[in-house]
């Protein structure tokens, strides 16, 4: 028998109606603030990836599916989204006449990474970008954003984590501070940090080894390091999310584990799944659509962990799997062939129906309709077609009535869909 790929999943009738749950929950409130679909190939470039991520990440280093295509041209599946939503915006000019732009796309990405439970090489996405704002207001609104979505959810241990990971001005000096303190520790750090803490020291920040963490608790902070226009901006996320009610802890050494961001950066995280406690996090870009060879023009976004918040919603989901509006029990081939064409004429017409193709008996197909859940079941044999009606019984008060076969479909359709 041939299996799934290791750290890949099927998702399954039962929890894939959870998914599409979160999906239009997601769909309907971006829309609503006015977020456009894009959808993005999930092949590009290599290049892209290196030159936005980073080639000091852990993404580029260790978990890209990079290939070379049959022209010799390296290609990767993509590993976020961001990247690939700037390279449309600059390639397809969507910065003129207008450069604001409020993007989002739901999707798979691709990662080879360790398999566990919540993370998977191929994972689902929620990203939404708002591309040519420089405003911190658009940074507050995105993690309010967030906060609405998981509340939508009924996920419940939720907090927001803000920082600011400062600007071209005034990181050097932080960086500085840092190495000469991660130094000091180097025979506590983990191969990664040690290689990293001179060349990319912000990464370090980001390990999840237990030792280099304990390592790092007297690491200096990035926040006594902004400029003023840092300073004024951090200020300002922080105001306006309080004045939206949205409770945030401001968590110093939070850091994203991409290269492109700058300034304002934030995660959501959760109590609720133990050690993983990220859902969702994103921040702020400003240097990135200039240096993948667009304007220089600010941005920020974020990106939500499908199958992580899929695992949260859960918690509290009420039965999603649909249910017949109605189940035709037929006995008899021409009974069944006339409850056939009825089946599908009523499933035109937005009835959503259920019928058991094989011989079986009333019995046996009623038991079908009460294990589906359905709510009428249209029942008809030779003797209903030889008096010409049918009968239709209510699951739950187990009346009947009589229902003609002349015009049985638009009757039935227009009592069920009233």
């Amino acid at each position: 028998m041939i299996q799934l790929i290791r750290g890949f999943r099927d998702i399954l009738p039962g929890e894939v109606e959870l998914w599409q749950k979160i999906e239009r929950e997601a769909r309907e409130l971006l829309e609503r603030f006015g977020f456009r679909e894009i959808r993005i190939p999930i092949l590009e470039k290599t290049e892209l990836f290196r030159r936005s991520i980073g080639e000091e990440t852990d993404i580029v280093e260790k978990e890209m599916y990079t290939f070379a295509d049959r022209g010799g041209e390296a290609v990767t599946m993509r590993p976020e989204a961001t990247a690939s939503i700037v390279r449309a915006y600059i390639q397809h000019k969507l910065y003129a006449p207008d450069p604001a732009k409020r993007l989002y796309t739901i999707g798979p990405m691709f990662r080879r990474e360790r398999p566990q439970k919540g993370r998977y090489r191929q994972f689902t996405q929620i990203d939404a970008e708002i591309l040519g704002v420089a405003s911190p207001l658009a940074d507050a609104e995105l993690v309010f954003l967030l906060t609405s979505l998981l509340r939508r959810l009924a996920v419940e241990d939720v907090s927001a984590h803000v920082n600011s990971l400062g600007c071209a001005a005034c990181r050097p000096s932080f960086r500085l501070a840092l190495q000469e303190m991660l130094a000091a520790v180097s025979d506590r750090l983990c191969e990664d940090c040690s290689r990293r803490r001179v060349r990319n020291p912000l990464r370090v920040l980001d390990c999840k080894v237990p030792e280099c963490r304990e390592a790092l608790a007297g690491a200096p902070s990035i926040l006594e390091h902004l400029c003023g226009d840092c300073r004024r901006d951090f200020d300002l996320l922080r105001d306006a999310l309080e004045s939206l009610g949205v409770p945030y802890v401001v968590d110093p050494r939070l850091v994203r584990g991409l290269d492109y961001y700058t300034r304002a950066t934030f995660e959501i995280q959760t109590g609720a799944l133990g050690a993983q406690s990220a859902v969702a996090g994103g921040g702020r870009y400003d240097r990135l659509i200039a240096e993948l060879g667009g304007p220089d023009l600010p941005a920020t976004g974020f990106a939500i962990g499908f199958d992580r918040l899929a695992e949260l919603a859960a918690l509290n989901a009420p039965d999603l799997r649909p249910k017949p509006d109605l189940f035709l029990a037929a006995l008899g081939e021409p009974a069944r062939r006339a409850a056939f064409a009825w089946y599908c004429g009523l499933g035109e017409r937005g009835v959503r129906v259920a019928m058991e193709f094989g011989e079986k008996s009333l019995k046996s197909q009623l038991k079908a309709a009460d294990r589906e859940g359905a709510a009428w079941v249209l029942m008809v044999g030779e003797d209903e077609l030889a008096r010409g009606s049918a009968s239709l019984r209510d699951m739950r008060t187990k009346r009947q009535r009589e229902i003609p076969l002349e015009g049985l479909v638009e009757k039935v359709a227009a009592m069920l869909c009233e």
